[in-house]
This record gives structure tokens, C-alpha cells and sequence, in this order.
């Protein structure tokens, strides 16, 4: 059987491929069998293949011939084609064997297709020889252009970075047999993107090919473009896009806006007050950008700091300004990043700065005392009106207002309108030595600036207290005593402040010099009191008086005479007192004294719980029993307009009315009702005032025996009764609801023309209910 295949047209350049005959082997192998003298011969058939090119435009190409060497061409064989895609893809004519492809054929779809052949006998129906398997093979042809897969490309790469700096690499790829020539082999190149961008022709990295500022320009499009056949005339090719961004990198310092900022504060603003904002901006982005101010020359007055939201600079008040100290401030701010790498210090060499030009404000101050406190000094017992000193305030403002003074409450000085302090009562330094006061000053012109200063007053000592006995003494002395004996020591005090400590001397008066008893000075501010005979006599001396006299150190020198009491008293062998005279009794007095004290301590504490008690119990009483307290008497109610009758609810309130009817008509529980309703309804009765007035006031005695709610003890009650009243009766219509069937006005015609009126209604309303 032979075999012929076409090459397809590679490069452009149209090439012949021998025809390949599938000829029976000429090597015949014999094998002879024991079976039979006959000899058989097995012929073999020599495997080929067919190549068929791509994408043929002929809807039949002619791919090559099978053909038997059988076949002497009478038309009796028939070729047959089996396996994948025969009788659909290819077909065979049956009687040449001619193969052709029935449409167009894609590399990349199948490269490879396997078939069997098979050559029939017509005339028989048998096979001539057996199957046989050949390959056709599918060519490739560059139909393919290259493709990026990885869609779309970003990339992110530092600004100012330096040449060479990788970016991206982009691979594309290519659908043909990379091992048919140079279809598949791919060349990259840079359609846009230059001068700052280059890529790498093989390999597809994408690599800066020169320094880029973000703050100019912070994204970049490069447009590459992919060809296969390493780029040679008719190769294909593909396109990509990549978008490349910088990221920032803290290359720029911040700059002011402005080269001078003016600002205002007031003289009155007080330390840390916002007087103003500076603001700097950055080219650079986020972290890079963050910034802080700060004022050159540490400066005393003013201070900055950074608001991390806005990146705006707060110049505060670091200290209080003073209009007529210093009206006018310039300082000088300057700012830098906050964050700076080392390999970018170069850019922030010398930091930006402005100028800050603050004017002070004038406001209207209280006044200025020249000292924040004041201390003075007075001798006690001055004469009033004296002086004590004088504190001076003045108007810090440009119009020196004048200056008011006062001293908040104060009895003893007083303070003039040139600040001089001057006494307006008695000092004692034992009293009180020191004096706390404060002045005020005010401003005349303006009542509202007030500032206040201490003010202490010292009272100095003067020499004006005599010394005087530390206590109250007791001495006695035994009618056995010897002369020399020691009966009391004393000591003294002065209620006198001395510069140095305190020394006193003791003596006895010029009367006692010749007296039964002595005194010896110990000069520590105490002496002893000796006798000066022998023996004493209750009966006949009982008390001596002894007159001491006890000077103080002071300028000038003060002396005081206190007596001192000594008692005779019989003393037993030991020395105790058994019997002296008036001793005990003087002192059961003052024991009796103290007894007397708690007593009407006591007392008085005793009352006071008497009087809470009955506080208590009245006002429980009152409580209890509240109808006390209401108003018994009669009530007028007045009406100015003349109503319908007593069918007319709308002229007076008539619930106010029965109300008060139906309260008295509860209190009145007895037995004769029909007969009080009478009495109250008619004001005048017969019979004399005496009694009506009995009659009355045994009415109102049942009604306070008969109430449940009077209280159990008894009670003053006390009633108005305005007597017998007038011929005319009641004009009241209290009662006239329960009463109308039981009056009879016939007598009001009697009462005169006034009453007509009332006679003709009521008379005619008797006469038709009749």
C-alpha cells in the first residue's frame, strides 16, 4: 500500500515532500508447516503518517493516497477508513483510496489523530490484506497571538526611587507549538511609558528608568506590547496595560502660607488662652506629612502647639501680657516633620519659618495694690483716731482713674479715701492682739473694678497690767506653829506681754513690816510666805490679812497689792487641820455654789422638756380636731343681679348655698327638728329676749352633748345670737326647698309696698297650687 503526504507551507516558503509509498516488505518470510507441503507467505505493511497543515482554507484537502499493491486497478477493491473522526473529519474515496480532510484542522484543538485502513475485496466481501494504523499528523502554523493572562497589572513603587529599581514583571503566552520554529518565541517591548520606564525583552521585568516625584506626578499608564516569532516580519502580537503608582516618601519639608501672622490678645486673658493659628502645608501625604511648630528663642510669653487633626499651630498664652508694661510682641515660629527617615534628611535641611506680630489689647483692670499684703503696727491704748497705716492702689489703665477704699466689716478701724487705716475703737492687746481686715479698693469711674489686699494689724504691748496672784490661795496656819515656819509659796502673773521673760518681786507692804508673818522672794518669780512669832490663837486671832505687793520688770514698772487670807486653825499632832475658823464654812460655800449651778442646770433642763411636751399636745389637739378652728359664724353672700327665682340655678351658686344648709342641718341632732328648722328659718320670735336667749343656748348645749365629734374634757364655746331680728323674718331661700309646702306668705302683704313684689309671686304661687 503506498503512502504520500503533503508538507504545509511553513515560513511563507511553499515546500514538496516526497510521496511516501507503503510497499509491501520485499523480505518475504517462508514458514514451512509439518501440517502440509504447501508453503504460506505472510505479507507486513510499514507504518507511515500523514502531515496535514492548519487552518487550510479548501473546505476537501487532499491529505495523501493509501493504495494496495493488490490492487491492479480493475476496480474490484474497495478501501474502507475506521478510528476517530472518520467518515466526520476525513474520508477516503473507496475506489482510488485517496484521503482527504473535510474541514478545517486547529493545531490547538487536536495535534494527533490515529486511524485504521482496510482494503475489501467487492467481489468476494473479504479482506485482502488486514487492518492497518497510521497517524496524521496536524502541522502547526503561527494562528496564535500572543496573551497576557494576569490582567490587569498594578503596581506601587516609592517615588525618587533610583534606576534600575524592579517594578512588575508581565508574561505573556502563546497558544502555538513552541517546538514548530519560532512561533512561540516571544520578544517584549515598551509602546509607552519612556523615558521613565524600560522592560526586559525576554523576560518580560519592568524596571525605573529614572527618577519620579510624586507631587508631580503620582501615577503612571505603560502600554507593553508582546510579539511571537521572536519579532520577525508576520509575526503576531498582544497588548498589556499597567498602571503604576508612587507611593510618597517624605522628600518635601512643610512651608508656612503665610510669611507673617497678626494676632490680638487681651491684657486680661488669662494663662493657656488661644490667641491665634498658624498653619504650614506639607506636599507629602499621611504619616510624611504630620508636622510640629515651635517658637524660636524659647520665648517667655507665648508657646505653640500642634493640633495632630487639622495640622494647624495654637499659639497660647504661656504668660500674662500687660498693656502698659508691653503692648507689642513679634516672635518667630518654625515647623518640621515629625517623621523624617536618616537617607532623607537631606531634604530637610533648614526649617521653614514666619513671622508672629501680637498686639496687646488695653482692657479696663481693677486696681493695683503696690503690695500683695500689708502688715501694721499700733500700741495698745491709743487714743481713737490714730493712725495705723496706710495702704496705697492704683489704676493700671492709661486714665488713672481715682481709687475708693473701704474695710469690709470692721468695728475698730476705719480707712479714708487716701488708703490711711485709723483706729474707731479701744485696742487692748489682751483682748485681741492681732487684727485681720481687708481692704477694698474701687475704681470711681467704674464701680465694677475692685480688687481687695490683707491687711494685719499687730497690737503692741504697753506696760498696763499690774502683776497679780497666779491663783486663789488658801493658807492656814496651826496656833502651835513656831516662828520661821513656811505656811505658803506663791507665785504670780501678768497678763502683759514682756519683751523678755517675765520677773517679779514680792514684799510685803510698809503696814505689814511689824506683822506675825513674812516674805521671802525666791526670785524665780516666787516667794514663800513664813511666820514670824510663835504660837497663835484661834480665839483670839482667827484670820490675818496679809498685804503683798508684787512688782513686774516692765517700763514703767507696775506694782499690784494683793491680800492674802491666812486662817488659825487647831491642828492635831500630825499637823492636819481639825477646827478653823470660818474655813469650812467658806469652803462648804463654794461647794454649795457648785451644787447650786448643776441644780438649775438641771431645772432649767427639766422645763424645757414641760414645755416641748405641751408644744406636742396642742398642736395634736389641733390636729384632732380641725372643725375648731372654722370660721362659725354667719356668711353674707352678696349677689348684685335679681335672678329668676329659685327655678334660676344660674344666678348664685346654689351648691355653696345647700352646702351650708345641709352642714347645719347635721349639726342639729335632737329630737324637736321640725322645730329648730322653724326657729332658724324665722329670725324673730314671740315671747321676751331672755328667752329666746335660753332657748338658744339649750338648743346649741344638746347640739355640743350630742356631737361625736367633740372632745372628751371640757370646752368654751362661744356663739354669735344677734337677738329676736325684725318682723319682717328671713329672706334666705336655704331652706326654702324643704319648707315650701309648709309656709304661707299671706304675710307679706302686710309688710308694705317693698315687699309687693315678693308678695304677688309667691302669693300667686299659693293660689294655683291651690
Amino acid at each position: 500500500m503506498n503512502h504520500c503526504s503533503l508538507l504545509p507551507f511553513m515560513l511563507g516558503i511553499p515546500l514538496l515532500w516526497p510521496c511516501l509509498t507503503a510497499i509491501e516488505n520485499s523480505t518475504t518470510e517462508e514458514v514451512k508447516h509439518s501440517a502440509g507441503p504447501h508453503l504460506r507467505v505472510k505479507r507486513g505493511w510499514m507504518w507511515n503518517q500523514f502531515f496535514v497543515p492548519e487552518e487550510m482554507n479548501k473546505t476537501r484537502h487532499h491529505i495523501g493516497q493509501l493504495r494496495s499493491d493488490l490492487d491492479n486497478g480493475n476496480n474490484s477493491f474497495q478501501y474502507k477508513l475506521l478510528g476517530a473522526g472518520a467518515g466526520t473529519i476525513f474520508v477516503i474515496d473507496e475506489r482510488t483510496g485517496d484521503l482527504y480532510a473535510e474541514r478545517k484542522l486547529d493545531r490547538e484543538e487536536r495535534s494527533l489523530y490515529t486511524l485504521r485502513a482496510q482494503v475489501i475485496d467487492t467481489t468476494t466481501g473479504k479482506a485482502v490484506e488486514p487492518e492497518s494504523e497510521f497517524v496524521i499528523r496536524v502541522s502547526d502554523i503561527n494562528d496564535n497571538e500572543p496573551k497576557f493572562l494576569d490582567e490587569p497589572y498594578e503596581a506601587i513603587v516609592p517615588e525618587m526611587s533610583p534606576e534600575g529599581t524592579l517594578v512588575i514583571q508581565v508574561t505573556a503566552s502563546d497558544a502555538d507549538d513552541p517546538s514548530s520554529g519560532n512561533n512561540a518565541r516571544l520578544l517584549y517591548s515598551l509602546l509607552q511609558g519612556q523615558p521613565y520606564f524600560s522592560i526586559e525583552p525576554t523576560t518580560g521585568v519592568i524596571r525605573i528608568s529614572s527618577k519620579m516625584d510624586r507631587e508631580l506626578q503620582d501615577e503612571y499608564w505603560v502600554i507593553i506590547q508582546a510579539k511571537d516569532m521572536i519579532g520577525l516580519p508576520g509575526a503576531l502580537s498582544g497588548t498589556t496595560s499597567v498602571l503604576i503608582k508612587l507611593s510618597d516618601v517624605n522628600d518635601n519639608k512643610p512651608i508656612f502660607k503665610d510669611s507673617l501672622y497678626r494676632l490680638t490678645v487681651s491684657e486680661s486673658a488669662p494663662i493657656g488662652t488661644s490667641i491665634g493659628k498658624i498653619m504650614a502645608y506639607d506636599n507629602d501625604i499621611g504619616e510624611n506629612a504630620e508636622m510640629d511648630y515651635s517658637i524660636e528663642d524659647d520665648s517667655e510669653t507665648f508657646d505653640v502647639i500642634t493640633n495632630n487633626e487639622t495640622q494647624e499651630g495654637i499659639i497660647i498664652l504661656k504668660k500674662k501680657v500687660d498693656f502698659e508694661h508691653q503692648n507689642y510682641y513679634r516672635v518667630r515660629a518654625k515647623v518640621k516633620n515629625r517623621h523624617v527617615a536618616e537617607h532623607l534628611r537631606e531634604y530637610h535641611t533648614e526649617p521653614y519659618t514666619t513671622l508672629i506680630k501680637v498686639q496687646v489689647e488695653d482692657d479696663d483692670e481693677p486696681p493695683v495694690f503696690l503690695f500683695s499684703y500689708y502688715i501694721f503696727e499700733i500700741l495698745e491704748g491709743s487714743p481713737l483716731g490714730s493712725s495705723v497705716g496706710t495702704v496705697s492702689a492704683t489704676d493700671p489703665d492709661q486714665r488713672q482713674s481715682p481709687i475708693g477704699y473701704s474695710i469690709t466689716r470692721s468695728k475698730v478701724f476705719s480707712i479714708d479715701n487716701n488708703g490711711t487705716i485709723t483706729t474707731t475703737n479701744n485696742l487692748d492687746r489682751e483682748i485681741s492682739a492681732w487684727y485681720n481686715l481687708t481692704v477694698t479698693a474701687v475704681e470711681k469711674a467704674n464701680a465694677e473694678q475692685m480688687s481687695s489686699v490683707p491687711v494685719y494689724v499687730q497690737v503692741l504691748n504697753i506696760n498696763d497690767h499690774a502683776p497679780e496672784l497666779s491663783e486663789y490661795y488658801e493658807p492656814y496656819v496651826c496656833e502651835n506653829a513656831g516662828s520661821g515656819q513656811v505656811i505658803q509659796t506663791i507665785s504670780a502673773v501678768d497678763r502683759d506681754e514682756s519683751i523678755e521673760d517675765h520677773h517679779f518681786r514680792f514684799n510685803l507692804s510698809v503696814e505689814e513690816k511689824n506683822s506675825s508673818f513674812t516674805i521671802i522672794d525666791n526670785e524665780d518669780n516666787t516667794a514663800v510666805i513664813l511666820t514670824n512669832r510663835n504660837g497663835f490663837s484661834l480665839q483670839e486671832e482667827p484670820v490675818f490679812y496679809v498685804s503683798i505687793l508684787i512688782a513686774d520688770n516692765g517700763i514703767p514698772s507696775l506694782t499690784s497689792t494683793n491680800t492674802l487670807t491666812i486662817h488659825v486653825c487647831d491642828c492635831d499632832s500630825s499637823g492636819g487641820t481639825q477646827t478653823c475658823s470660818d474655813r469650812d464654812p467658806m469652803l462648804s460655800m463654794g461647794f454649795r455654789t457648785e451644787v447650786v449651778v448643776a441644780v438649775l442646770i438641771c431645772i432649767m433642763v427639766i422645763f424645757g422638756f414641760i414645755f416641748l411636751i405641751l408644744g406636742l399636745k396642742q398642736r395634736r389637739k389641733q390636729t384632732l380636731f380641725p372643725e375648731k378652728s372654722e370660721d362659725l359664724r354667719e356668711n353674707i353672700f352678696r349677689y348684685d343681679d335679681e335672678g329668676g327665682g329659685e327655678e334660676d340655678t344660674e344666678a348664685f351658686d346654689v351648691a355653696e348655698l345647700r352646702g351650708r344648709a345641709v352642714r347645719r342641718e347635721r349639726k342639729a341632732r335632737r329630737s324637736g327638728g321640725a322645730e329648730a328648722r322653724s326657729l332658724r328659718g324665722r329670725s324673730w320670735q314671740v315671747g321676751p329676749d331672755s328667752a329666746v336667749f335660753r332657748r338658744f343656748i339649750l338648743e346649741k348645749l344638746e347640739e355640743a352633748d350630742t356631737d361625736p365629734c367633740a372632745p372628751p374634757f371640757d370646752s368654751l364655746q362661744t356663739y354669735a345670737f344677734e337677738g329676736t331680728g325684725s318682723l319682717a323674718g328671713s329672706l334666705s331661700s336655704l331652706e326654702s326647698a324643704a319648707s315650701d309646702q309648709e309656709e304661707n306668705y299671706d304675710f307679706l302683704n302686710e309688710l308694705g309696698p317693698r315687699f309687693k313684689r315678693l308678695a304677688c309671686m309667691f302669693g300667686s304661687a299659693v293660689q294655683s297650687n291651690n
